[in-house]
């Protein structure tokens, strides 16, 4: 992957969509952590990188190693109740130590990617606080709400991208900016359209919920995805099932005909995991790493303006 001129430590890692993304653009990992069994075994499948298991908050951070670039999607469930006051809350612990790293260890560049939800929290205060927060550590910091759906990835998934770049290099010039959107959308077809019928053990057969035929689930072939969920039995239909028609308010039915969710390797493809990309762990497992994943060409892509970046704080 890439030509891995620079290092690249990854928090909360996952199975690892933003790494390898990371990966595909130059950088090489050699360090990651993540509390889930599952999806570190399914990192250590594809990658070389030490892969620590378990508590962030019990690793010496004096022992991860030094890199240009720290990345992690820092969990947020603390802040979906609190207002600026709850930076502190036990449920927050996470995002804390993601500053703590970054302070202690200085890379050049940190990278740091969260839910769309994150911009109105706290009526947009608690944004400002973790920004101030990460700045306060030597850092210029930039927000960028992007749409995975406009830079290759065949599916509507937006997402806050959050750069910091070290105030010393971003003095002599170093500035972090998105590219502009591709001007083609890569669909469903040119995803998953030659993909053969799955084993039904590749796909969640879990009854279908009030909550998931209280809205339409489902996409055609010559459009994007919905967003990829974490949770199995949310997962959306397959673009070859009929069209659900409204019944009543909040209510949807299916139509006659084949109808069934993803399978997770569906799934995989449309968060653009590599093709044969191997899952550990339960299928509600896996759908479960696939769903919480950066989406791998959207990592590619930020990755990539960041290579740029460490070229010219090379010339400097």
């Amino acid at each position: 992957m890439g030509n891995n001129r620079y290092t690249h430590v990854s928090l909360f890692c996952g199975a690892g969509g933003l790494d390898i993304g990371l990966e595909q653009a130059g950088f090489k990992t050699i360090w990651a952590n993540d509390f889930a069994h599952d999806a570190c075994e399914t990192h250590r499948l594809w990658s070389d990188a030490e892969v620590v298991e378990g508590d962030i908050g019990k690793v010496d951070f004096k022992s991860i190693p030094d890199a240009d670039i720290i990345s992690g999607g820092f969990p947020c469930q603390g802040f979906s109740l609190a207002g600026p006051r709850k930076l502190d809350d036990s449920r927050n612990i996470l995002y804390r130590y993601f500053v703590k790293v970054v302070e202690l260890k200085q890379p050049a560049i940190f990278l740091a990617e969260n839910v769309k939800g994150l911009l109105t929290l706290g009526k947009g205060e608690i944004k400002e606080a973790i920004l101030n927060d990460f700045r306060s550590k030597g850092y210029h910091v930039t927000l960028n709400l992007v749409n995975a759906a406009d830079y290759g990835v065949p599916q509507d998934r937006r997402r806050v991208i959050i750069v910091g770049i070290r105030n010393d290099l971003y003095s002599k010039g170093i500035e972090f900016k998105m590219p502009k959107p591709f001007k083609k959308r890569v669909t469903l077809r040119d995803a998953i359209g030659n993909f053969p019928h799955p084993r039904p053990e590749d796909v969640c057969d879990a009854p279908y919920s009030s909550r998931y035929m209280s809205r339409n689930r489902k996409r055609g072939w010559d459009d994007v995805s919905y967003t990829i969920p974490a949770m199995a039995k949310q997962v959306t239909l397959w673009p070859g099932s009929p069209n659900m028609s409204k019944v009543d308010k909040d209510l949807w039915k299916f139509g006659l005909g084949e109808t069934r969710r993803l399978s997770y390797q569906e799934a995989a493809a449309i968060q653009t995991f590599p093709k044969g990309m191997k899952f550990e762990g339960s299928l509600t497992s896996k759908y479960k790493q696939i769903g919480n994943a950066v989406p791998c060409q959207l990592a590619k892509v930020v990755g990539s303006q960041l290579i740029k970046k460490f070229d010219e704080i090379r010339r400097l």
